[in-house]
C-alpha cells in the first residue's frame, strides 16, 4: 500500500493515477495496473501510470473527476492499494465469443462500469463485441432494465408522452414544435434531449439557446405542471448514467451498435417514467438508418422491447436524405424553429410537415384527437398560434424570456458559398454539412453553423448562393469555408449526367 500526496491535474482522462517513476519503481505496482485509491471512506478505481517530470516523489496526480468523487483537494493524503480483478471480465470475454449472457451477467457488467471498476479498454471491447456479436431481446431486456435502475427513476402521477429521433440527420429541429402543439392540448410530454454527440447541435443546445436546459428532476416537475411540457438535458439528471459511459466509448470508435442503441433510447424513457413514446427512424442517404427495410427492422425492434418494458410505443418512419429546414447549428436552428412557431407558411416545409405528422400521432396516441386526424390538428393549432403561445410558456417556466425569431444573433462572421455553374441540386451530404458546421465551432459556438439556400431538386444558375457558413471565430471561419472546398457537400449538376460512345 502507497501513502502519496495529492497533485491536482487539470486533464481529462477519466482513470488516469499518475506517480512518480522513482515511487512506482521501488513499489509492488507496474504501470497500467488497476489502483484502488481510498480517502477517509471514499473509494475509486484508476489506472497506474508513471512520470518523471510531472509528478514528484511522494505525490501522486489524480484528474479533477476523481478529485471531485474522492472529495479530497491539493495536499490530501490518500492511499493506494491494488484493485480486486473485475467479475464482469470474464462475462465480456464471453460476449467476445459471441455467446449468450445471463441476466446475472449483464447485471454484473452493467454495475461494475457504474461503479468505475472497468477500464475505457474494457469497457470498449464489450462495446465492440455488442457491435460484432450482437443481442438477443432477452439480452436487450435486462441491459435496459438495469441501465434505467442505476440512476434515478422518476414517478408520474398520470400518463407521460414522449417522442425521441434516433438521430443522423442535421437540422433535426422538430421537438421545439412537437412538444408545444402537444402540450397545449393537455397531454404531459416532459422532453429530454441529448447534447450533441456527433452532430452540430442536439436538441439541448438548441433549446439552451432560448432558456435553461441543466433542470433538476423537482423543477422539471414544477415546469410540467405549469406548461403540460419542457424541453430539457438528460444529462444533468443522472438519468441511466451507463448509457453516458458507453456513448463517451462509441463516440470515438464510430460505431452505434444496435443493442446499445435500443438499451440507450429506452433505458431513458424507462427511468423518465414515460408510458406512451413515439419513435422517430430517420431514413435515407446519409442517415444512420439507409433502407426503409432496416428501418422497419429497427421499429419492430423498439416495439418488442417496448411491450416487454410495458410501454405503448409507435415508430415513424421519416425521410432524412438531406437536412431537416435549412438550419444546421444551435442559435440558426433555434431561429428557424421560433419563425415555424410564429408563422409556418414562412418556414421550411420539411420542417413542418415532419413536426406536424409527428405530433399528429402523439394526439392520436393520447386520443385527443380521431384516428387519422391527429396531423390537421396539429396543424390547426400551429396556425392559430396556439403552439408558439404555449413555447413561449414553457421557455419562460424553464428561466427564459419571450423571444422573437428576428432577435435571435447568429455568427458574426459568415461566407457564402456559391454554385460552380448552372444545373439542379442533386445531393446535399447530411455528414458533410455537419462536419462544415462543426468546424465553424458548432455545437460549443452557439451562434455557428451553416444555413442552406437550397435543397435537393432546386434549379441554381451559376454564381447564386448554395449555403452559408456563420461563426463567431473568423479563423474557424476560414477553415470551414476551406473544408467546404474540399467536401462539395451541396452537388450541383447539369442534365447531362453521363456520355456514353461507340470507342
Amino acid at each position: 500500500m502507497l501513502f502519496l500526496r495529492v497533485k491536482v491535474l487539470d486533464i481529462d482522462l477519466e482513470n488516469l493515477v499518475l506517480i512518480n517513476s522513482e515511487d512506482l519503481k521501488s513499489s509492488q505496482y507496474f504501470p497500467q495496473d488497476r489502483v484502488v485509491v481510498k480517502f477517509n471512506d471514499k473509494e475509486v478505481i484508476g489506472v497506474l501510470y508513471s512520470s518523471t517530470s510531472l509528478i514528484s516523489r511522494g505525490e501522486v496526480g489524480l484528474p479533477k473527476k476523481l478529485v471531485k468523487e474522492l472529495n479530497v483537494k491539493e495536499g490530501d493524503i490518500v492511499t493506494i492499494r491494488h484493485a480486486d480483478r473485475p467479475r464482469s471480465l470474464a462475462y465480456i470475454r464471453k460476449k467476445m465469443d459471441g455467446n449468450k449472457l445471463k441476466k446475472e451477467e449483464i447485471f454484473a457488467i452493467i454495475d461494475e462500469m457504474i461503479d468505475g471498476k472497468l477500464t475505457n479498454i474494457e469497457i470498449s471491447a464489450f462495446v465492440t463485441s455488442l457491435y460484432i456479436n450482437g443481442m438477443d431481446m432477452d439480452e436487450i431486456e435486462a441491459m435496459t432494465i438495469r441501465m434505467a435502475e442505476t440512476g434515478k427513476m422518476v414517478s408520474w402521477e398520470t400518463q407521460i408522452y414522449d417522442v425521441h429521433s434516433i438521430g443522423g440527420v442535421p437540422g433535426n429541429k422538430y421537438a421545439l414544435l412537437v412538444v408545444p402543439i402537444v402540450a397545449s392540448t393537455g397531454l404531459k410530454i416532459p422532453k429530454t434531449s441529448s447534447r450533441a454527440i456527433t452532430s452540430a447541435a442536439g436538441t439541448a443546445d438548441v433549446v439552451e439557446v432560448l432558456t435553461r436546459v441543466d433542470l433538476t428532476i423537482e423543477e422539471i416537475k414544477r415546469v410540467v405542471k405549469e406548461t403540460n411540457g419542457c424541453m430539457v438535458w438528460g444529462g444533468a439528471l443522472e438519468l441511466a448514467p451507463a448509457d453516458d459511459i458507453t456513448i463517451n466509448v462509441e463516440r470515438p470508435l464510430g460505431i452505434d451498435p444496435k443493442p446499445l442503441l435500443l438499451s440507450s433510447v429506452m433505458a431513458k424513457k424507462l427511468a423518465m417514467g414515460v408510458n406512451k413514446l413515439l419513435i422517430d427512424i430517420p431514413t435515407g442517404y446519409g442517415a444512420k438508418v439507409k433502407s426503409i427495410k432496416e428501418a422497419s427492422s429497427l421499429a419492430r425492434n423498439f416495439i418488442e422491447l417496448s411491450e416487454r418494458l410495458k410501454i405503448v410505443t409507435e415508430c415513424a418512419i421519416t425521410y432524412g436524405g438531406q437536412p431537416i429546414g435549412r438550419a444546421i447549428g444551435p442559435a440558426l436552428e433555434a431561429k428557424e424553429a421560433l419563425l415555424a412557431l410564429e408563422d409556418y407558411k414562412q418556414a421550411p416545409t420539411s420542417l413542418v410537415e415532419k413536426s406536424i405528422s409527428l405530433a399528429g400521432i402523439l394526439l392520436e396516441m393520447g386520443r385527443v384527437s380521431p384516428p387519422g386526424e391527429g396531423k390537421y390538428m396539429a396543424e390547426d393549432i400551429l396556425a392559430k398560434g396556439k403552439a408558439h403561445d404555449k413555447f413561449m410558456e414553457i421557455i419562460i417556466a424553464q428561466g427564459g424570456k419571450e423571444v422573437s425569431s428576428d432577435e435571435i444573433e447568429v455568427g458574426k462572421y459568415y461566407t457564402d458559398i456559391y454554385s460552380p455553374i448552372d444545373g439542379y441540386i442533386t445531393r446535399v451530404s447530411n455528414s458533410g454539412i455537419t462536419r462544415i458546421a462543426k468546424e465553424a465551432g458548432a455545437p460549443n459556438d452557439k451562434k455557428a453553423g451553416v444555413y442552406l439556400n437550397v435543397k435537393v431538386g432546386n434549379k441554381v444558375e451559376k454564381g447564386d448562393v448554395l449555403y452559408t457558413i456563420y461563426s463567431d471565430s473568423e479563423e474557424r471561419l476560414k477553415s470551414a469555408a476551406k473544408l467546404a472546398r474540399i467536401l462539395y457537400p451541396v452537388k450541383v449538376e447539369g442534365m447531362l449526367l453521363q456520355k456514353i460512345s461507340r470507342f
